[in-house]
């Protein structure tokens, strides 16, 4: 029996501002530290895999550390922010749709970019941009391959990374409470670049009640489940034994008491966890890149004919875009540029997935 003086933990709760009131919390509702706990020993377990990623990518050795993971709001989020921030918003859309922030220091974003693009002194332009929304992307899918282990829910996905340089004044950040990962990275330069990453409070919530929840049933647990217990068959107990002698068949014809709507699969093909997840697994491999300014058809006669001082006419008008060929698939279109005496391509489409799939066929 209690003497009625407060334990530690209680004077550290009240002292804090925090309601110590136990298992009776509820994750989302006010229950901010559960939610912190439960994001970082979810997130502590990725970093391994994530600096691997982050390695393969940007072919240098990047060590992700922390994270540290806390409640905060905008505006005490702001403050500790510099200036400038690369904002990379990439939302859950699925199993826990929700708000999903990056954010780093313009020299963290120029670092990034630099080590994948292979060039020095790289401005945050439209490109780097895409490169870095590309690696959240990366590390995002790894995040989505561990939840979907942890907790048995198939169906989160993210949308398409979108990443902009602006004043931090105007990045777009949850309302009101939210949870942030703060991880230390390390792009063996020597360089300690923060990294803060932002869950949205209904993210936060719904994540920490599924990995508080049962883990995912062991595969074959649904049909071992369903096998009749005395040993007989599915449909002798389906029918529960005297269904074949005459009223049993009425009895399970009559009133419906399940009824489930039919669902239809989307006809239009999307990306699953674990694919997003997966596609780390062939960062590393190579493939052929080809440029090509043009085609045309000659004889073999007129080939013959060639030597030095041939003009060879192509198929293309001076000005038109160039493809660009991955395997000899057509996957972009792009301009020729000239970079430090080196000629280069600049992408300025990327051909749409269905004419890619007639390219196939």
């Amino acid at each position: 029996m209690s003497d009625g003086a407060l334990s530690q933990d209680e004077i550290d709760a009240l002292l804090s501002g925090v309601d110590s009131s136990g298992p009776g919390d509820i994750p989302g509702n006010g229950n901010g530290d559960a939610e912190s706990k439960a994001l970082q020993g979810y997130l502590s377990g990725t970093v391994d895999a994530q600096s691997s990623n982050l390695s393969t990518m940007t072919g240098a050795t990047v060590s992700l550390k922390g994270p540290t993971v806390s409640a905060s709001t905008r505006d005490s989020l702001v403050e500790k922010l510099p200036d400038m921030v690369t904002a990379v918003k990439a939302d859950f859309s699925g199993g826990f749709p929700g708000e999903h922030v990056f954010l780093f220091s313009e020299d963290a974003a120029k670092a990034i970019a630099a080590l994948m693009n292979k060039e020095e002194n790289i401005e945050l332009d439209e490109m780097a941009m895409s490169v870095i929304g590309e690696m959240v992307g990366t590390l995002v899918g790894t995040q989505i391959t561990t939840l979907t282990g942890k907790t048995g829910n198939k169906s989160i996905a993210n949308v398409a990374p979108e990443a902009a340089n602006v004043p931090k004044a105007t990045a777009a950040l949850p309302a009101g409470e939210f949870q942030v990962a703060d991880y230390q990275l390390d792009l063996g330069d020597g360089k300690a670049y923060q990294v803060w990453e932002v869950y949205g409070p209904q993210v936060s919530a719904d994540i920490t009640r599924a990995l508080s929840g049962p883990p995912p049933a062991a595969p074959g647990a649904a049909s071992q489940a369903a096998r009749p217990a005395n040993g007989g068959s599915a449909m002798g107990g389906m029918f529960g034994g005297a269904a074949m002698g005459g009223g049993g068949m009425g009895a399970m014809m009559g009133s419906p008491t399940n009824v489930q709507s039919v669902q239809f699969p989307n006809l239009m093909p999307s990306p699953t966890a674990q694919e997003q997840g997966n596609i780390g697994l062939i960062m590393d491999v190579y493939m052929e890149m080809t440029v090509e300014l043009g085609r045309t058809r000659k004889l073999i006669k007129e080939i013959l004919g060639m030597g030095e001082g041939t003009i060879i006419e192509l198929d293309k008008l001076a000005g038109e875009p160039v493809d660009i060929l991955v395997n000899h698939k057509l996957i972009a279109k792009g301009e020729v540029v000239v970079i430090d005496e080196n000629f280069g391509v600049r992408v300025t489409e990327i051909v749409s997935p269905m004419e890619r799939m007639s390219e196939l066929s």
